[in-house]
Formats: C-alpha cells, sequence, structure tokens
C-alpha cells in the first residue's frame, strides 16, 4: 500500500439513499451487469458447496439431501425478494445496514449493521479454511512442508491486495474464477446422469432413511450454501443502473446457486450409491472417474481452491463497504470512513477487514486444527450474522413500502413468511442443542452482539 492512501476524498461516488444522493468516495458506475452477478456469486462461492458442503449435508440429511437444498433455496428466494423490494430504491455500499437503517429504530440498525459485518468477516475465514483444505489436497505428499498459517496468510493478504488496488479488476476475476470451476463441475454432473441414465433415482425421490430432524439440521446446512447472495448491494452505484442491476443480481444469484446445489446434491448422492458421500473428502475425483474422465477430478480441486480465493476476496470487498459505511455513522472508528484517493477503494476499512479475517484460521491452524474444520465452524458462525441481517431486512420491509405509500397485502404476508422462516432457522441452529464445539458458537455470537451494543450505547452517549 503506497503513501497517498493518506489522500482521502468522500466525493466521487453518488448514492441513493432514502431518496438523498451522498458521496462516499468510491468509483461510480463502473461494473457491468454480469459484474456486479459476479460479487453476489462468488461471495457464494457455488463451486465450493458440492465438494465441502453437499457431503456435510448429506451426514444429516441422506437421501434428503436435495430436498434440504429445495428448502434452502425456497427460503433464500424469499429473502431475496425481500431485499431486492429495497434494493430497487436505495444503492449504497451499506448494504442491509442501510435498509434497515433509514426503516427502523437505530438500536436495530446498529445489531443489523454488527451482525452483517460478522457475516462476511467470517464468511472470510471460513473460506482461508477451505482454501488451505483444499490446497493440501492438491499438494498431496509436499503438503505437510508447506505451514498450513502461511497458506491461510497468502489467501487473505492476495484477496485484500486485489480488492485495495480496483474493484473492477476483482470483479473480474471473481467472475472468470466461478464461470469455469462451476462449467467443470456441470460437466461432471451431466456425466453421472448420463452414465446412470436419465431417470428418477427412488432412493432419493421417496427420502429412503431420511429423519424429519436430520431434514432439518440438513436445511440449515444448506443455507451456509447460499448466504452472501445478497452482497450484491454493498457495491451501491459502483454497478451501471444500480437500482436495476443489484436487485436483478440479487435475485438471479439465489435462483441460480440453488439449482446448480438441487442438481449436484441428487447426483453427488447417486453417483456415490454404493459407498459413503458423508466421508469423502473430494467426491468429484470418484465422480469424475465413474464419468471416465479422471483427469477432471484434480482440475475441479484446483477451479475450487481458486474459487476459495475469489469468495475470500468477494467477502473482503463487502465486509470493507459495510465498515465504512458504519464509520460514516459512527459505528466504528472515522478514519475507517476514508477511501483510496487513486484506487477509490476503501482500503483502510478493507485492511481491517482482511485481517479479522485472516486471525481465526490462522489461529486455529496453528494449533492442528484442520481446514475442513475451520470452514465448518466459522460458516456456521457466520449464518449467525447472516440470519440476523436478513431477519431484520423482512421485518423492515413492510415499514418500507407504507412510507412509499406502496405497501399490499401480498408484501404483508412476504415479510410475515419470510421472517418465520428466518427465525426457523436461527432457533434450528441453537435447538437441539449441537455436539462440541458448535455448542459454543451461539454464546460466541451473543458475545460479539453485546459488545457491538455497548460500543453502540458509548458511542450515542458521547453524541448526546
Amino acid at each position: 500500500m503506497d503513501a497517498s492512501l493518506t489522500n482521502v476524498h468522500e466525493k466521487v461516488a453518488p448514492f441513493i439513499e432514502g431518496g438523498e444522493t451522498v458521496g462516499y468516495g468510491l468509483r461510480q458506475h463502473i461494473l457491468s451487469p454480469l459484474e456486479v452477478l459476479a460479487q453476489s456469486i462468488s461471495t457464494i462461492a457455488p463451486s465450493t458447496s458440492p465438494t465441502l458442503t453437499v457431503p456435510l449435508v448429506f451426514v444429516l440429511a441422506g437421501n434428503g439431501t436435495w430436498l434440504a437444498y429445495v428448502i434452502a433455496m425456497s427460503a433464500m428466494f424469499l429473502m431475496s425478494l425481500c431485499i431486492a423490494t429495497f434494493a430497487r430504491d436505495s444503492a449504497s455500499p451499506g448494504s442491509l445496514y442501510v435498509y434497515t437503517r433509514d426503516t427502523l429504530p437505530p438500536v436495530f440498525a446498529a445489531l443489523g449493521a454488527w451482525a452483517l459485518f460478522f457475516a462476511y468477516v467470517m464468511t472470510a475465514a471460513s473460506v482461508i479454511g477451505g482454501f488451505v483444505n483444499t490446497a493440501y489436497l492438491l499438494l498431496g505428499g509436499f503438503g505437510p512442508h508447506v505451514p498450513a498459517v502461511l497458506l491461510a496468510t497468502f489467501a487473505a493478504t492476495a484477496a485484500f491486495f486485489i480488492a485495495y488496488r480496483d474493484v473492477k479488476v476483482s470483479a473480474q476475476v471473481m467472475l472468470w474464477v466461478e464461470a469455469i470451476s462451476v462449467f467443470l463441475i456441470a460437466i461432471v454432473v451431466a456425466l453421472v446422469l448420463f452414465k446412470h441414465g436419465f431417470h428418477l433415482d427412488t432412493a432419493q425421490l421417496h427420502l429412503k432413511g431420511v429423519t424429519v430432524s436430520g431434514l432439518r439440521l440438513g436445511v440449515m446446512l444448506a443455507i451456509f450454501s447460499f448466504v452472501g447472495f445478497e452482497s450484491a448491494t454493498t457495491l451501491g452505484s459502483e454497478a451501471r443502473n444500480p437500482l436495476r442491476t443489484i436487485p436483478r443480481a440479487v435475485i438471479s444469484s439465489a435462483l441460480l446457486a440453488g439449482v446448480f446445489f438441487i442438481l449436484c446434491s441428487y447426483s453427488e448422492v447417486l453417483g456415490f450409491a454404493n459407498a459413503n458421500l458423508g466421508e469423502s473428502t473430494a467426491p468429484f475425483h470418484q465422480l469424475s472417474a465413474q464419468g471416465g474422465l479422471p483427469i477432471l477430478g484434480r482440475v475441479i480441486d484446483f477451479g475450487v481452491l481458486v474459487s476459495m480465493f475469489a469468495a475470500t476476496l468477494a467477502c473482503i470487498i463487502a465486509a470493507a463497504r459495510v465498515l465504512m459505511l458504519m464509520a460514516h455513522h459512527g459505528l466504528a472508528h472515522r478514519r475507517l470512513s476514508t477511501t483510496h484517493a487513486r484506487n477509490e477503494t476503501p482500503a483502510r476499512a478493507g485492511l481491517i477487514a482482511a485481517i479479522l479475517a485472516l486471525l481465526p484460521p490462522a489461529i486455529l491452524v496453528a494449533r492442528g486444527v484442520s481446514g475442513a474444520d475451520v470452514y465448518g465452524w466459522m460458516g456456521t458462525l457466520a449464518v449467525f450474522g447472516f440470519l440476523t441481517a436478513y431477519a431484520l431486512v423482512a421485518i423492515a420491509m413492510p415499514v418500507h413500502l407504507h412510507r412509499r405509500n406502496r405497501l399490499k397485502g401480498s408484501r404483508i404476508l412476504l415479510s410475515v413468511v419470510a421472517t418465520l422462516a428466518t427465525l426457523a432457522a436461527i432457533f434450528g441452529t441453537i435447538y437441539p442443542v449441537p455436539e462440541k464445539p458448535y455448542n459454543y458458537f451461539p454464546s460466541i455470537y451473543a458475545c460479539y452482539l453485546a459488545a457491538g451494543m455497548v460500543w453502540y450505547a458509548i458511542t450515542q452517549r458521547r453524541q448526546t
């Protein structure tokens, strides 16, 4: 980072917030619709779920894995409609935080801000763990000679550097990485379906051996595959025609990812009919071999590795913009509200986000925790943050529409259903009490929120 970081400005890009145009020093209207979509898709990291998350969902839901993803997609689609309602009226790097700030009492807006920032940082920490896990898979016998901390540090540092330099370059990197990785996985899925014949798998269709509790827990885990679909909202008017482009990206990413996950989960369970998918660390090695192209398994592993990096990049971009808006509104140090004079990126906020994302996986892998466990643990924590932010947006939507004289009965129903679905998902992560260490995570998240609200109370007192 060069010395020009000290030369900051706050007047380049207009953002529409509450009907007013506000400048935050970010570049204006430079991202195409595909590049905006790439932000959401890369945060979801669709190529990572078939290799890491689907086997975990299978352990819980078994032959109902595909149904778990159908239910999760339905819930996230409802949330995408709620979020898109705001995105058609407001374009701001503050994302869901600004939506609640313009609608709900300030204390709830602060709660949403801390929850959303936590969600993006923990997702970045999660995919850094996944990066380490996939890197060792590719390195094979040479892996033990490379410190896991070094791999984690490389992922976070390189992602920060790209995010710091140019948001357009970042978007293009994420777009191509995910497009290629998803294409390769789609080839393997098609080969598996072709080999088994295009017929329905009766064991999956009839949910053989599936329990209600297992399916419910599987849905909770499947939701993690989708979180981050709303991150295009953090791009504000860096996107071209943001009030049109961003809501389309939010809805499209939830639907496209959902269809992809359903097809992948169905095909993986089908392909592992005589083996245990839940015990596989590299499922696409076996599926590629079944399809007659074993080389694709190794290529997909490399694609997943790069996808993990792209997801880290996307999360740092999103977290930096949310933190920048929090600083503008007094929820974080004022110096984090500035942007780099030449690159027009929130460099300081991005650096903080990258450091916070790196610390958990670096500490854990240094203590011998596997990258796969880091992926699962940090991902679970991230879900708490996302669900909190989603619930607040669903609650705020009717108020937002009422103030604009556009409230209809269908929107009230959407708000109620989306809120209930989100609250049910939160409850499902808490009860029944999960096994260690997952049973500690609700308390960790609660302590984090409590600290954030204490800081909010302190800042409010200083302003009065």
